[in-house]
């Protein structure tokens, strides 16, 4: 059914639902796993970095630094389900980095976390995910997440 699965990660709380996901797809398909995390080039590309002070050079290099943990700890968690993942880091806007990836490695599903929240909220700001979903030209599924106000 599937050859390559891609799951894009932000490294936000919440997203471990998804990685369980597609953790277990990936193991009951016998399917590659691809793990993504996108740096955001309008964070840092807006920033001035005037007051910003970290142990990495900057932002850019402390966003990266966010996405490798991220990354590694969900790769840990398909290494410790049998899987041997692959794992990427990008630069750019998210939503079309992880298109441009899906496309580059030809996956077969997405599989994306998202956050519940109130209508309202989803209303005055979009998300990644959704993102995805509508511009996407295969399979995305997205594992919810309830958030607690």
């Amino acid at each position: 059914m599937y050859d390559r699965i891609l799951l894009p990660t932000d490294a936000e709380k919440g997203t471990e639902l998804a990685t369980e996901h597609a953790i277990a797809v990936a193991e009951r398909t016998d399917t590659d796993l691809h793990l993504l995390y996108v740096v955001d080039s309008d964070v840092y590309a807006s920033y001035t970095g005037d007051e910003y002070v970290h142990e990495f050079e900057g932002l850019e290099a402390a966003l990266e630094q966010v996405g490798e943990d991220a990354l590694e700890t969900a790769a840990e968690a398909a290494r410790e389900a049998g899987l041997e993942p692959t794992v990427a880091v990008r630069h750019g806007r998210p939503h079309e980095e992880i298109l441009v990836y899906a496309d580059e490695m030809d996956v077969d599903l997405l599989v994306m976390g998202s956050k519940e929240r109130p209508g309202e909220y989803r209303q005055l700001l979009g998300s990644v995910t959704e993102r995805v979903s509508r511009l996407a030209s295969r399979p995305v599924t997205i594992v919810k997440t309830p958030v607690e106000e």
